[in-house]
């Protein structure tokens, strides 16, 4: 059972008697129960970190520091434990979750550790002193798919700057997020600082996106629940930030490495099964290469291992939960209706995966810019091949997208992919099957959201400019 918040420094029972099942997408059983939170539930929270506020924006640089050491010292002492919930709740492979999932988490703790050291929160330009002030009391509200990775971004940057927090994760992924808390808590975070609600988006999501004592709210999710949180807070004035879905586009450029661009493609596409809002879903090629380049994907996703991801040997778990299953189901479907060219994969489950939530890796050749395989995010293991003319043509279909999260060139000359990185639209860019760099700012263009998370960058997210006029007197 997952019935109790953490509030004001203590463990408490909800006001609320509404719970949710937790289900467990590779078995289908139910794991937890989670509480959902009411209005008594999310007020009691605010107040509290609203209470603490005052204390906890006065600490100095040396005792936030100090705290995010012990914080990065009892999260790895409890990362087997952090592994194990993540699988449970979300279906992430034992491999990934343990290599991937949870050290995400704490690179986050680490850089988080790094950039307090020096960052900038008073510089003086003439006689004004321009100071960096924490926001307040900030709303922290998080999915399921990578749920210590997009918690770990929030909390470290509103800690580390002076400012408390209600989180609320995911109802689908409420383990890590308790276990997070009883973390923090041994680590000595102080009471009220940081305070955990469970509950849904309509629900705890909308009351604290509206509440006035909440100065910021930081969102990741989905474009439409994204839009919906902004509605929410505009009445209060609050700042919003939001990091949301994508359609990231990998452009193979005509003297890449194909091998090596499949590499990067295929790992770039179903790591965590395809649930990653960066995600690089679909991949563009010369026409005259296609024909290659999708032979080459069709052998290393046929070869790819799906099933219980309990088991050493599995790179590819379930979807998340029924509903993502449903929704991946009606976008293969898509594709196959309007005309795409199923190479791998398609509806329905793997061979003998009669049980849990699993989807067969699936390759579209033939792919236009108008399908919905190549527009929508599907948030699963499936990869749309679009094919391009010249390298204008391999740009433009790029860009052509509401989204603007992600992306990745590939080629053989590195200045080469530096010119056509430039062009591409998106917060950020991978060259040559480049990783996640947590000092980088991470964010995106157009209905990927606003703001960024990550380093510095993430700092900044959660303070406010104040200028101190005349703060050295003229001589």
């Amino acid at each position: 059972m997952v019935t109790e918040f953490y509030i004001d420094g203590k463990w408490i029972e909800p006001i609320s008697t509404t719970t949710a099942d937790v289900v467990d997408p590779a078995t289908e059983q139910i794991v937890a129960r989670v509480a959902l939170a009411g209005e008594q539930d999310v007020e009691r929270a605010v107040v509290a970190a609203k209470s603490a506020f005052p204390m906890w924006s006065r600490t100095d640089r040396a005792e936030r520091s100090a705290l995010l050491r012990r914080i990065s010292e009892v999260y790895r002492r409890r990362a087997p434990e952090l592994a194990a919930a993540i699988t449970a709740e979300m279906g992430a492979p034992a491999k990934l979750a343990g290599k991937a999932q949870v050290p995400a988490g704490l690179g986050h703790v680490l850089t988080g550790i790094e950039v307090l050291e020096h960052y900038p929160f008073e510089r003086l330009r003439g006689s004004t002193l321009i100071r960096r002030e924490p926001v307040g009391v900030c709303a922290l509200i998080t999915p399921w798919n990578w749920p210590l990775n997009q918690i770990l971004c929030k909390v470290v940057p509103a800690l580390a700057t002076g400012c408390t927090m209600v989180l609320k994760p995911s109802e689908r992924a409420p383990l890590s997020a308790s276990l997070l808390a009883e973390i923090l808590a041994e680590a000595g975070v102080p009471d009220g600082v940081f305070n955990l609600v469970h509950g849904d988006g309509p629900g705890a999501g909308t009351l604290l996106a509206k509440h006035p004592d909440v100065d910021m709210v930081s969102f990741t999710g989905s474009t439409h629940a994204g839009v919906s949180v902004s509605r929410n807070a505009a009445g209060t004035i609050k700042r919003v930030s939001l990091e949301l879905g994508g359609k990231s586009a990998n452009v193979v450029l005509p003297d890449a490495d194909l091998p090596a661009a499949v590499r990067t493609v295929v790992d770039g596409c179903f790591r965590n099964t395809g649930q990653s809002c960066n995600a690089t879903t679909r991949v563009l090629v010369r026409k005259d290469q296609a024909a290659e380049l999708i032979s080459l994907l069709e052998k290393a996703v046929e070869a790819i291992s799906v099933g219980d991801p309990r088991s050493p040997g599995t790179e590819l778990g379930p979807v998340g939960n029924k509903a993502q299953f449903e929704k991946v189901q009606a976008l293969i479907w898509s594709g196959i209706e309007e005309g795409a060219r199923l190479v791998t994969g398609g509806l329905g489950a793997p061979d003998g995966l009669d049980l849990g939530f699993f989807v067969k890796p699936t390759v579209f050749a033939d792919v236009t810019p108008d399908m919905r395989i190549a527009r929508e995010e599907i948030f699963g293991p499936v990869l749309a091949v679009l094919t391009y003319e010249d390298e204008e043509d391999a740009i433009r279909i790029a860009n052509d997208s509401d989204y603007g999260l992600s992306g990745a060139v590939q080629s053989a000359d590195p200045e080469h992919a530096l010119a056509v990185a430039r062009r591409i639209r998106t917060g950020t860019v991978g060259v040559n099957g480049a990783g996640s760099d947590l000092h980088a700012p991470f964010g995106g263009y157009g209905r990927s959201g606003n703001g960024r998370e990550w380093g510095e960058y993430g700092f900044d997210e959660f303070t406010e400019l104040k200028a101190i006029l005349g703060a050295v007197p003229h001589g």
